[in-house]
């Protein structure tokens, strides 16, 4: 298997209780998620991780439904969960993606899988241009098992590909670019309530008055430009505020 890609999920969100489980236009969240990263070309399987907390049982369950397969691993150290997990289907790359991007493009994986250079050990949207909710990273697994094995901070364990991308010394280190220019401003990720009616308006917009479920991302961004006020909803909140907590309450592991 070359390329894994393994989708991040859990039921404990405290900002958004069961968010990748949310009804969003007729099926649930994650369920949305795994269909439109399974519309890739280049990925050889499309996999959820999740923690072994009972309260994740309705995402096995779901999972089981739609044929998909799971991991279960820690709760706290997910990095030790995706390395046990993808040590066992031996992938020479690990695509890391969350369950809270349902407006996540196939299309831009596959750039992203295309652009990937032989000698990279980590790719992602670095300089942050897309949109957050397009979030990816491609991460060799010989990477990904150096970090399992050295990573000794706490939000390093959480976090999965911090200690590679504070390493560059160590790793070889390669940015995805917008081919579209800068729109990073805009959030299309589901952490709050707010979040989730912007992502929900979008849902509404393509699948019930356009009834298209393969929309891309700038499809999203044009109806998004022609309709500014639905864009704003959730402007007040800043990315990746769960990493700078993380980091704030770090801690050496063992």
């Amino acid at each position: 298997m070359k390329y894994l890609a393994m989708i991040q999920a859990r039921c404990g969100s405290t900002r958004l209780p069961n968010k990748v489980l949310k009804n969003l236009c007729g099926k649930p969240a994650l369920q949305w998620m795994i269909e439109r990263v399974q519309r890739s070309k280049l990925v050889d399987e499309v996999m959820v991780i999740t923690s072994i907390k009972k309260e994740n049982l309705p995402i096995m369950a779901l999972c089981a439904q739609l044929g998909v397969r799971v991991g279960v691993g820690a709760e706290d150290d997910v990095l030790d969960r995706y390395y046990q997990t993808a040590k066992l289907l031996k992938p020479q790359y690990v695509i890391r993606l969350t369950a809270d991007c349902p407006c996540f493009d196939a299309g831009l994986l596959d750039q992203a899988i295309q652009q990937l250079n032989p000698d990279t050990d980590y790719l992602a949207m670095m300089t942050e241009s897309f949109a957050d909710g397009l979030d990816l990273e491609i991460i060799k697994f010989s990477a990904l098992e150096t970090a399992w094995r050295q990573a000794r901070h706490s939000f390093e364990r959480e976090h999965v590909t911090q200690y590679i991308l504070r390493r560059p010394e160590q790793f070889k280190l390669q940015n995805f670019e917008s081919p579209i220019g800068y729109f990073g401003n805009h959030r299309w990720t589901v952490d709050e309530p707010e979040d989730f009616a912007l992502v929900e308006a979008i849902y509404r917009y393509f699948i019930k008055e356009q009834d298209k479920e393969c929309f891309g991302y700038q499809e999203i961004l044009s109806y998004l430009q022609e309709n500014p006020e639905i864009a704003k909803i959730n402007q007040k909140y800043q990315r990746n505020e769960g990493l700078q907590k993380s980091i704030h309450e770090d801690k050496i592991v063992q």
